[in-house]
């Protein structure tokens, strides 16, 4: 399920803003508020997850996406903070820095912003791995 639209910005290796529209047709459950449809926070986090992913490959050259297969995993979130929920038709702009890039982990601050205001924020940590044929 992917959860980014575009990018709009990217400093390889440092910074990606890549942004998803939502509208009542994808990822707002009404089991949960029937009359109040709302993004889930996991997807909120999946999200960041899917922006960090966008530039680990871009910024780091001890991978080569293109010959290698790659397996890109979220293994930890952290201080992950929800300030206000996320309706059909607000446009999430994904914002990660990433704090670490190494062979194997990457650590990352990343928050998600609506009408320039932070909806939610947390501390990511990724794991990459080659897969063998």
């Amino acid at each position: 399920m992917l959860l980014v639209d575009k990018v709009l910005e990217m400093e390889p290796g440092k910074t990606s803003s890549p942004s998803k529209r939502d509208d009542e047709r994808t990822f707002f459950p009404r089991s949960i508020f029937p009359h109040h449809p709302v993004m889930p926070g996991v997807l909120i986090i999946e999200a960041m997850a899917q922006a960090a992913a966008l530039f680990s490959f871009e910024g780091n050259d001890t991978f080569n996406a293109a010959n290698q297969k790659l397996a890109y995993y979220l293994v930890g979130v952290d201080e992950a903070r929800f300030r206000r929920p996320v309706v059909p038709g607000d446009q999430l702009r994904l914002e990660v820095v990433a704090d670490r890039i190494s062979k194997a982990v990457c650590k990352y601050s990343a928050r998600a912003v609506v009408d320039d205001q932070e909806v939610a924020s947390a501390k990511l940590m990724c794991a990459i791995r080659v897969l063998e044929d």
